[in-house]
């Protein structure tokens, strides 16, 4: 049975460290950000970038990359969202939320399996500027990833 776990992050540094780290442990498709778009991405591309030229959104289920042009690209890429505001998402979720505008995050969130209360509560901490990680993986996958987002510095995570 599939398991859901997010984590929030208060920076994007923090963030980027968690999904370089998860790629390097095998997680690849699993793996969803969603962050405030706060117009850095043109200044500073440091969030896409893992160090290596490759970006959050590499090996998750786009295949898509930011590149240059200030982030966007299919499947992934800077999003409205009524009442949150721009956003960049990247992952399996940027397809929910695409296709979940209305509802916005926290739509995308319930349509994934995310209880209805916390679903909302990302969405605002994702309004207040935190970076939002979903891992979906296996039972036997969970803990390696809650301790990599532990490590990594995530301010809450919760398995779902």
């Amino acid at each position: 049975m599939s398991k859901k776990i997010v984590a929030v992050f208060s920076s994007r540094e923090q963030a980027e460290k968690a999904a370089n780290e998860l790629r390097q442990n095998g997680f690849e498709q699993e793996i969803s950000v969603v962050t405030k778009d706060n117009n850095q991405r043109n200044n500073d591309q440091s969030f896409m970038d893992m160090g290596t030229g490759d970006t959050v959104t590499d090996g998750a289920a786009t295949g898509a990359t930011w590149g240059a042009l200030g982030g966007l690209a299919l499947g992934a890429g800077a999003l409205a969202i009524p009442g949150l505001g721009p956003i960049i998402a990247a992952g399996p979720i940027a397809a929910a939320l695409s296709g979940a505008a209305a509802g916005g995050l926290g739509g995308a969130l319930i349509d994934m399996g995310i209880p209805e209360t916390e679903s909302r509560q990302y969405e605002e901490e994702v309004r207040q500027g935190n970076t939002l990680i979903t891992v979906e993986c296996s039972e036997n996958k969970v803990q390696k990833a809650k301790q990599i987002l532990q490590n990594s510095g995530a301010n809450r995570i919760k398995e779902h």
